[in-house]
């Protein structure tokens, strides 16, 4: 008995990677990896993420305690940037690339090849008929071939066992399908690389933009909220500015939105050198185009306008939007901040403690329930506000970031800003704390949500997606088919053709059609045998 050969570890380790390597280049790993990348990308969808709204995402793991400090540190709430979302992604990029190659090769060495021989028994084949010609083979086998347009065909001689004279063709068609096919992949795969190239490169970032104030330039630090990619650090942005001179809303009498609108003046490069200013609409479906950037008017909403008079008679005006709290009747919440003029108070310790914060809800359409405010429809016919008037040490020198929407808790639980007074106040309607301070509410500005975006690869990702579905078309429509016929001359003239066809996909119709190719192929004086 012999023994069997024993394998060096190089050998050993060889034969691992070449097994491990036609694993992951084989369709049914690739159809796992697709599948394992979107069970993969669905924690990024419904949990909050940390690039897109790290203040939700901070309190998510807090109200979750230990299982949200967990999954923070599985990466749940940065799931595209993580390590096991990389890995899928890379590996199913790798696989695909290894099936689409050898395929690719394949499918071109194939094109070069002529249709196969004609098999020597043809009733063998799933379709199978006789007829008879009046032609000789060799004109009968130019008739064939006429009739196979668009097909891939060629006549050869019979072979050595068969009568003398007689002709052979063979005949294909559907290459398409498998082209379809490879062009499906390999868009892909270009889908893939253009997602992960504008991953890298790609910057977007958020904006509210007050109608008529002085709007801004597209550098990161003017941003609300300002995400980049890994290889965009936020300078050299495209260079632009624009404003809102206005903002247009209006509302279906069911308080349904029905337009939204920002009136813009913008400049661009040439723009910027020359000091002129461009116009262009925004819409909600209509962005302004630029340079390789994008704005998108994503929303609408209202900023309320105040002046504080002090009483040495200095004033201070201010508009800040409010945030909707109510979506269909957009009753919103705001707070501002007033800083009283220098000269008023001997130092800077005591003026600090005369600042006015205001807090409260806005209605552009007021309705009161007793002394409840809340709005009756989102349009500003008759606006209000209800607010509470604070004064203090609201924090604006304290270096400590703080939600423009709301005053600081610590600052009102320490109490180092007491609430003066809580008032509903029209437009025009002002009131008088104690000091002699007196708080007017002016009115409501319209104000436009943009967002700026920028993806270098974009153009490429429509391009790759039109190829993926135009290849899927293909690859669903196209059938192959094969046809051989064998032409034997017949005794006391004509010929013999005996035809064969053979589905190599779907069968579905393939009987209707090779009957009526068949009678195509012989002629108008074909006959029919069996």
């Amino acid at each position: 008995m012999s023994t069997p050969v024993k394998q060096s570890p190089l050998r050993r380790a060889l034969a691992a990677v070449r097994n491990t390597w036609r694993s992951l280049t084989s369709m049914k790993t690739a159809l796992v990896l697709l599948f394992l990348l979107a069970v993969a990308a669905m924690p990024g969808a419904l949990l909050p993420q940390r690039d897109v709204d790290s203040a939700a995402t901070a309190k998510w793991i807090d109200d979750h305690g230990t299982l949200g400090e967990i999954m923070d540190k599985l990466q749940f709430f940065g799931v595209f940037k993580s390590v096991w979302f990389t890995s899928i992604y890379a590996l199913l990029f790798v696989s695909l690339v290894g099936c689409i190659l050898p395929r690719t090769v394949e499918h071109f060495r194939a094109l070069r090849t002529s249709p196969v021989a004609t098999p020597r028994n043809l009733s063998r084949l799933p379709r199978h008929t006789t007829r008879e010609s009046d032609e000789d083979p060799e004109a009968a086998a130019q008739t064939v071939l006429a009739g196979l347009r668009g097909w891939r065909k060629i006549a050869r001689p019979g072979g050595a066992n068969e009568a003398e004279g007689t002709v052979t063709v063979s005949a294909e068609k559907g290459y398409l399908r498998e082209a379809g096919n490879l062009i499906f992949h390999i868009s892909l795969v270009g889908i893939l690389i253009a997602i992960g190239v504008g991953q890298q490169f790609s910057y977007e970032g958020s904006r509210i933009v007050i109608a008529g104030d002085d709007g801004f330039c597209n550098t990161s630090s003017n941003y609300d909220n300002f995400r980049a990619g890994n290889l965009v650090d936020g300078t050299g942005l495209a260079p632009f500015c624009l404003k809102a001179d206005e903002v247009q809303a209006t509302f279906l009498p069911n308080a349904q939105p029905d337009m939204f609108r920002t009136l813009a003046s913008y400049q661009d490069g040439e723009g910027l050198r020359d000091d002129t200013w461009k116009k262009y609409d925004i819409e909600v479906n209509k962005p302004l185009r630029m340079d390789g950037v994008r704005i998108y008017m994503l929303g609408h909403g209202y900023a309320g306008t105040f002046t504080v008079t002090y009483p040495n008679g200095a004033v201070r005006t201010q508009t800040m939007q409010f945030a909707p709290q109510d979506k269909i009747n957009f009753l919103s919440s705001g707070a501002l901040r007033f800083d009283p003029p220098a000269e008023l108070y001997r130092t800077e310790d005591e003026r600090r403690t005369k600042q006015i914060g205001i807090e409260g809800l806005l209605a552009p359409t007021k309705q009161l329930d007793g002394t409840l405010l809340t709005s009756r429809f989102p349009a500003p016919n008759d606006p209000a506000v209800a607010v509470d008037i604070y004064e203090g040490d609201t924090g604006l020198d304290t270096g400590k970031p703080q939600n423009i929407f709301s005053l600081s808790r610590d600052q009102i639980d320490s109490g180092r800003l007491s609430k003066k007074a809580r008032v509903n106040l029209s437009v025009g309607q002002s009131t008088t704390i104690e000091d002699g301070t007196q708080v007017r509410f002016d009115g409501v500005t319209n104000f436009a949500a943009l967002q700026v975006s920028h993806n270098p690869a974009q153009n490429w990702t429509l391009v790759f997606a039109i190829g993926m579905l135009g290849g899927l078309i293909v690859s669903l429509t196209v059938r192959r088919r094969r046809v051989f016929v064998r032409l034997t001359p017949r005794e006391g003239g004509g010929t013999v053709m005996e035809i064969a066809g053979l589905a190599r996909t779907d069968q579905a119709g393939w009987t209707e059609d090779f009957e009526a190719l068949a009678d195509r192929l012989v002629g108008p004086d074909g006959e029919k045998v069996a």
